[in-house]
């Protein structure tokens, strides 16, 4: 199912097809800047998370994607993991719109709270969520998540709670298509 054509850019976005794992895993490597997890886990996402996943989709190869899931215990809240996309494709206004078609998939449907985490150092990610916000017309918070030295691996950042939201329903009709 096609959740948006970007006529401009030859774009599709959509739910990723089960056996997609492993182009969001080139996607995110190609980044340099995401946490590149394990492509066994990209799989699984592609496979038992299409419902909170989006990829962006140009002549028929993933260039993009949008990664979450709902909060078992927490099922007013949808969780955004990572927004992945290829740098030839980066500066074009596309993570706001995946970020968008992520929050329209069945898997967010009733949901009136998004979360993510941002390191503090990634200005162009805040800068993003904070401008989510402003168009979902709700409050954006930002409180500690994850210290540096919760994280087995010596060198990662911390990373900051952000929650955006409550938002109601129809404030998905105002972020761009």
């Amino acid at each position: 199912m096609i959740l948006e054509e970007i006529p401009d850019q030859g774009i599709r976005l959509r739910a990723p097809e089960h056996d997609e794992g492993g182009a969001m895993w080139e996607v995110a490597r190609a980044t340099g800047t995401l946490d590149l997890n394990s492509s066994y886990l990209y799989m699984l996402l592609a496979r038992d998370f299409a419902d909170t996943c989006v990829v962006a989709e140009r002549q028929g190869k993933v260039v993009g994607f949008a990664s979450g899931y709902r909060r078992p215990r927490h099922p007013e809240v949808i969780f955004l993991w990572q927004v992945g996309i290829h740098p030839d494709h980066q500066g074009q206004g596309l993570g706001k719109r995946l970020i968008a078609a992520f929050l329209r998939q069945p898997g967010a449907d009733r949901a009136s709270m998004l979360e993510t985490t941002i390191a503090p150092d990634n200005e162009a990610s805040r800068a993003l969520f904070q401008a989510m916000a402003r168009e979902l017309e709700t409050d954006c918070r930002v409180s500690p998540c994850f210290a540096p030295e919760d994280f087995p691996e010596p060198g990662h950042a911390a990373e900051e709670l952000f929650t955006i939201g409550p938002y109601r329903p129809d404030a998905l009709n105002r972020l761009a298509p």
